[in-house]
């Protein structure tokens, strides 16, 4: 009987993983479960069944994959909305006979999650000098300080939610004001810092925002794939101009790909970022998922969203040697919703 998986509400390039997981060189046939609030996204329609999922959170986004994995009979659940949750309460799946692609150490995923709970961390951990100079402010007056400081250390500074995803509120900060040229330019991530004072300043409290250092050099992504406290194989994936990607063996990225597993001990599949400034590594999150860019990575011969499966249901899997002299890039790709 075809095992079967299911994706809740992801990104569209969780297309790709579908995709590895399809054609797998080992020539199984899985059941391809998906859903997501917008019956069009992309990646339902290479599933082998698609349903819209509810706009609900919490206990009631809980009950719902619960009742959605008994439904279905989902032998594996791989999830990205909501997955904090979803790991408290992994015994609740476990009790109904359904896998779940998550770490299922709730605190540590509680750590991973908030920038500054994993800075701390790092700092405990004896990675302090992978963290970049940084704040967690609540109110404008905090923000206004820890950027007068960081402006004293010379630094660009910039903001970032504290428990935001991707690139989801990031800003930099300048002194100078906003001008025409940035009205009828392309739209930046630049803000000065009056206009981020003042609109702060509209709120007495605001949620947990990372002030730091802004780091200007390349930035890397090393996808990781891990089993039993094993790191089994570490892809870093450096972002160069545009749509272009190149897999670099760079042993500093190796080692810290190591040490976060030593730490942390994510399971199956997760992405570290890392970003240069002035020649050394700093840490920009860790996302204990698999990353919007992993197809990218899978390139060097590891299937990493296959292989992350295989681990989970047999608990044995052969990883091949990376390729790390890959270049790659990507192109839209028309995909027929209805005809």
């Amino acid at each position: 009987m075809k095992k079967k998986i299911w994706f809740n509400r992801w990104f569209s390039t969780a297309y790709h993983f579908i995709e590895a997981i399809k054609n797998n060189p080992d020539g199984i046939d899985f059941e391809i479960y998906g859903t997501h609030p917008n019956r069009n996204t992309v990646y339902l329609h290479v599933c082998d069944y698609a349903e819209v999922e509810p706009e609900v959170s919490g206990e009631d986004y809980i009950s719902f994959c619960l009742e959605f994995c008994k439904k279905h009979g989902i032998d594996v659940f791989i999830p990205y909305q909501h997955a904090l949750e979803i790991s408290q309460a992994i015994l609740r799946f476990q009790a109904i006979g359904t896998k779940v692609m998550v770490c299922e150490d709730f605190a540590s995923m509680e750590t991973i999650s908030h920038k500054g709970k994993l800075y701390e961390s790092f700092i405990e951990n004896g990675l302090g000098n992978l963290v970049p100079e940084y704040r967690v402010v609540q109110n404008s007056a905090q923000f206004k300080e820890e950027y007068k400081r960081l402006r004293g250390l010379g630094k660009v500074v910039c903001i970032k939610p504290a428990d935001g995803r991707g690139g989801e509120g990031f800003r930099i900060i300048r002194d100078a004001e906003d001008t025409i040229i940035d009205l009828f330019g392309h739209i930046s991530h630049y803000i000065s810092f009056n206009e981020a004072y003042k609109i702060l300043s509209k709120q007495d409290r605001f949620e947990e925002l990372m002030v730091m250092e802004y780091l200007s050099g390349y930035e890397y992504s090393i996808d990781c794939l891990s089993y039993d406290g094993q790191l089994l194989a570490a892809v870093p994936r450096k972002k160069e101009e545009g749509r272009i990607r190149q897999l670099e063996d760079i042993p500093e990225l190796m080692e810290i790909a190591g040490k976060v597993n030593d730490i942390y001990q994510i399971p199956y599949v997760y992405n570290v970022q890392i970003k240069y400034n002035n020649g050394l590594p700093k840490l920009l999150e860790i996302n204990p998922r698999m990353s919007g860019g992993l197809h990218i990575s899978s390139l060097s011969g590891v299937n990493f969203a296959y292989l992350a499966l295989k681990l989970m249901l047999t608990g044995d899997a052969d990883i091949v040697k990376p390729n790390l002299q890959v270049k790659a890039t990507h192109v839209e790709k028309s995909v027929l919703l209805s005809s």
